[in-house]
């Protein structure tokens, strides 16, 4: 292991990068809160602002990807398709398959520009969830419990309150609802036989509601579906875990584009089209287990330096305090101020180890 992936590895440190993500979070939160004067006189003043208050904080976590695990992403498509990225306002379907996707979906709205703007079909329970619901409230995100007779009027308003959102938007769907699990699958699976859907192997039955009625909202304002499907070299299955630990992954996506004049207007049809695409979706995975690869020529856009500034601005902004107060409990020569420091450094450490062994097969075994 070299010093900087030890580094890396080191619970103080992330700590530390949990603590300016926090507070930054909360920084930003309260700013957003204030900016609610401006949504009576300038609504999409309003909004600008808070699509960069919302980059501020969610690309500390897209840093984490790109400049601390390093990860990369393989895009698969055309450079007709790239060149519309960042220019449009779109919906993207991306399969639910691992606990990172999100993360991989960001980094790509983060390197074309459309982080702060990118939009999402929310759980309401997240709604309640402090720095991540609370941005996305402020962001306008449309929030849902799942229960149709209930969300209709929900999901109806919030989407077309969206229609002159100012900024490039990506709007994402996860059409599969939840993460795809082999119990999951298995009772997926039994729904589509008993409604005579062709069965998924690789994904879980798409619900289709949400796809159609986004598709019906912002029509006219959004321009084209661009269909995701993400895997990871060498069957990898990346952590959240493994990306704060500064491990590396190489992520794959194949990225096709549709235009909206493509997709039946008819509930029921459009409904049918995204059953087609699931398949071609599976197809697409099947090809990716036996080659590695997906078809098509390939894209490797470059990380921008934002992500990385942004955060180092809010590191130096909110750890500049605790290095200063570490460094005059040291120079001050007090015994019992410099014990209770190297206390506390060692409990975070020791609480690190204690932790660790969470989901270790092995280490359940031997107990």
């Amino acid at each position: 292991m070299g010093v900087l992936a030890w580094l890396k590895s080191q619970f103080i440190l992330q700590l530390l990068i949990g603590f300016v993500f926090v507070v930054s979070g909360l920084i930003i939160n309260f700013t957003q809160l204030l900016t609610c004067v401006l949504w009576p006189v300038d609504k999409q003043l309003y909004r600008r602002i808070n699509t960069r208050l919302s980059y501020s904080l969610w690309s500390q976590l897209v840093m984490l990807l790109e400049w601390w695990s390093g990860t990369d992403c393989t895009l698969y498509t055309d450079q007709a398709t790239v060149d519309k990225f960042g220019t449009e306002h779109v919906i993207i379907i991306l399969n639910h398959n691992f606990e990172v996707d999100f993360l991989c979906g960001w980094t790509m709205c983060e390197r074309y520009g459309v982080l702060g703007s990118s939009k999402v079909l929310a759980k309401h329970e997240l709604l309640k969830v402090p720095l991540i619901g609370w941005t996305w409230y402020f962001l306008e995100i449309v929030f849902c419990k799942r229960r149709w007779e209930e969300d209709r009027e929900t999901v109806f308003s919030g989407l077309n309150r969206l229609r002159d959102y100012p900024e490039c938007m990506w709007f994402l769907l996860y059409c599969e609802g939840t993460r795809f699990t082999e119990k999951k699958h298995q009772i997926s699976m039994e729904v589509a036989e008993s409604k005579g859907l062709p069965k998924l192997k690789y994904h879980l039955l798409p619900r289709t509601k949400g796809f159609t009625t986004t598709l019906q909202c912002l029509k006219g304002t959004v321009k084209a579906v661009y269909d995701v499907t993400l895997n990871f070299k060498d069957k990898q299955n990346p952590t959240l875990l493994g990306i704060i630990n500064g491990k590396k992954y190489k992520a794959d996506m194949s990225v096709r584009r549709f235009s909206v004049e493509e997709i039946p207007d008819d509930e029921k049809e459009c409904a049918d089209w995204l059953h087609k695409l699931y398949q071609e979706k599976d197809a697409l995975q099947e090809h990716y287990e036996k080659e590695g690869t997906y078809p098509g020529p390939t894209i490797i856009p470059k990380r921008r330096v934002w992500t990385l500034l942004n955060f180092l601005f809010w590191a130096t902004l909110l750890l500049s305090p605790l290095i200063s107060f570490a460094w005059d409990v040291f120079v001050s020569g007090s015994p019992l101020l410099i014990i209770g420091f190297m206390i506390f450094l060692i409990f975070v450490t020791e609480v690190k180890k204690t932790g660790s062994s969470y989901g270790n097969v092995e280490a359940k075994k031997q107990n």
